[in-house]
């Protein structure tokens, strides 16, 4: 009995450690892109969906995705969200598979077509992270691979999961905005990068960041995301949504600030191109562009 006690123990303590890998607080840092999907439908959903859709995508499927890269990375130095990671186990690649069917699972109850494209953005993340694929390792197309199934790829599929109507969701100017989400990817994804270039190194994973170099990513990064910012206003502009213009403008005032600031700082000493600094640009950024969204879906049905 006390045996049986002692395993169970040890075998939960296991999970346990093995969990914070999965680095679920990390995954909100992609909430702009579900509220940006729920602010540019023009028809009413469901919030009870809304609520099912975040939990199948930032609570399940993105932390099994996260889960699944740190497996095959065993990154040493600080990753997304965690300063000091823990040693893989096995017990990780259990978690993510109990997260792959949950996510697959809970998708299917609000609808078939969801939890399809929900399967599938599971399965091209595995491809991005397994040894024997390793997408990851390409610059280019592990760029593309992220921009586009992060970006326009869950924008949309945030619209499916509510139950937009294909009309809604094939409109041109909406499908301009899902081009909108895959260029503020863009943007940001690399600047994620740029503290990892000896662990990617080490792993021979030439990612985007690594190829530009620091500087580089930094110029990158605001090339990308000034030209999403301006299509994303001439969006709202032909809309004839210059409120919500205004306020996205407005909103992304601080995010610009503190881009503009590191990126000063990294020109003088490379160094400032940290795990820190990083974190705090996406928390800043993550933070404003979820409020102007949240703002622009509360203007809209409020």
């Amino acid at each position: 009995m006390l045996a049986s006690h002692f395993a169970s123990s040890l075998l939960y303590n296991k999970y346990r450690r093995a969990l914070p890998l999965l680095r679920i607080p990390f995954s909100v840092y992609l909430m702009p892109v579900f509220w940006f999907g729920l602010s540019a439908l023009r028809e009413p959903f469901s919030p009870w969906r809304a609520v099912g859709v975040f939990v199948v995508l930032h609570l399940l499927a993105y932390p099994a995705s996260n889960g699944y890269n740190s497996y095959y990375d065993r990154d040493e130095g600080s990753i997304g969200g965690l300063r000091q990671p823990p040693p893989v186990s096995r017990e990780l690649l259990h978690l993510v598979w109990l997260f792959d069917g949950l996510a697959v699972l809970g998708g299917a109850l609000l609808s078939l077509p969801f939890a399809g494209l929900v399967a599938v953005y599971l399965l091209v993340s595995k491809a991005y992270s397994y040894e024997g694929i390793r997408l990851k390792k390409y610059p280019l197309v592990s760029t593309l691979v992220v921009v586009v199934f992060q970006g326009a790829y869950t924008f949309l599929m945030t619209q499916v999961g509510v139950g937009a109507s294909p009309a809604a969701i094939l409109a041109s100017d909406n499908l301009l905005l899902a081009m909108v989400s895959t260029l503020f990817l863009c943007g940001s994804y690399p600047l994620t990068q740029v503290y990892q270039h000896q662990e990617d190194a080490r792993r021979g994973d030439r990612t985007l960041s690594l190829r530009l170099g620091i500087r580089g990513t930094f110029v990158f990064a605001g090339v990308a995301l000034g030209v999403g910012a301006a299509l994303l206003v001439a969006v709202y502009a032909q809309r004839n949504e210059w409120p919500h213009a205004l306020l996205f403008l407005t909103a992304t005032l601080p995010v610009v600030g503190l881009f503009g600031r590191w990126a000063w700082l990294v020109w003088h000493d490379a160094s400032a191109a940290n795990f820190d600094h990083t974190m705090r640009m996406n928390q800043v950024s993550s933070l404003c562009l979820s409020a102007a969204f949240v703002v622009m879906l509360l203007w809209r049905w409020w």
